[in-house]
């Protein structure tokens, strides 16, 4: 089969670990070999060689997927990113909702993340809507990761100045390091000496989980909700025919502080409860804060009014 041929080589040439790669590649063959992959439609062969993969290597970003239709004409790299920046665009850049919630807490669901270059003024527009709010919750339940600059760009957000070293990325084809720390400029402004609360469950993925690990390694977020999935190595994505592409892992992530990071054991958080608890559990914890600092009256009673009505 030579798309599973083509998506094996591309495996054994980028894949961070190799060793692990020849494990890839011979368990794979083997399924080949046994008549495991004949026959079947693209759906399912990308989920029988995807198991496979996490089968034998535990790498959830390690995939044979199939191609978004929006994605099937590109046949370059350039064009295959210009496909995936105009899906981030109309998707406004995985910014699900911004709002000021009843008691002055900011609240951004955020379902995945954008490159700076493609998101950035939709990201600083979301930041400058809650500027004023007495606590702000970020809901990456549904967060799929995305782009490691993204990342930092949100996280800048929350520091005061350039000095905070966030994640480190080893870049597996030449061998270097990459340090992320806090950004020097932001088009807006931080969001400081401010509480914040990280919702995560177990769907949260990759730059997500990044997210919220640099936030709670950092001690500048409450993580509530549900273990992560526990994806931290940096994905690139190759087409191997017109409808099927595979996902390698080319980079890992190391963060300054703890030494790892969150690769097959997820992002724990600091008060767990089911993923669908986790909103209400911060908005009342927030309230609270509110409540214990807020000098408005009129903020203060409709903190007070929130809480009662959240129980």
């Amino acid at each position: 089969m030579q798309l599973l041929h083509d998506a094996l080589a591309l495996v054994r040439q980028q894949y961070i670990f190799p060793d692990v790669a020849a494990e890839v590649i011979a368990a794979a063959e083997a399924g080949a070999a046994a008549g495991d992959f004949d026959g079947l439609d693209d759906e399912t062969l990308a989920a029988r060689v995807t198991e496979v993969f996490h089968a034998t290597s535990g790498d959830k970003h390690l995939r044979l997927l199939v191609r978004s239709p929006d994605h099937r004409t590109a046949t370059t790299e350039a064009e295959t990113e210009a496909a995936w920046a105009e899906a981030q665009r109309l998707g406004n850049h995985h910014i699900a909702a911004v709002q000021r919630l009843d008691g002055n807490i900011g609240y951004i669901d955020l379902r995945g993340i954008a490159s700076p270059g493609d998101g950035g003024t939709a990201i600083a527009a979301a930041m400058e809507l809650v500027t004023h709010t007495g606590a702000l919750i970020f809901d990456l339940r549904r967060n799929r990761g995305g782009d490691p600059e993204g990342v930092q760009l949100w996280n800048s957000y929350l520091f005061p100045d350039s000095d905070t070293h966030l994640n480190d990325i080893y870049d597996g084809a030449t061998s270097s390091t990459r340090q992320f720390w806090t950004l020097a400029y932001l088009p807006g402004r931080r969001y400081l000496d401010r509480p914040v609360y990280v919702l995560t469950s177990s769907f949260t993925f990759s730059g997500g989980e990044e997210f919220a690990y640099n936030l709670k390694a950092l001690g500048r977020a409450t993580l509530i909700g549900e273990v992560t999935r526990g994806g931290a190595h940096p994905t690139r994505r190759f087409p191997v025919s017109a409808t099927l592409e595979v996902a390698v892992p080319n980079a890992r992530s190391i963060n300054p502080v703890t030494g790892t990071n969150w690769e097959g054991t997820g992002v724990v958080p600091d008060v767990a409860t089911p993923a669908e608890e986790a909103l209400p559990v911060a908005y009342r914890t927030a309230l609270r804060h509110v409540l214990s600092t807020a000098t408005s009256h009129a903020v203060l009673a409709e903190a007070q009014e929130a809480l009662t009505a959240a129980g």
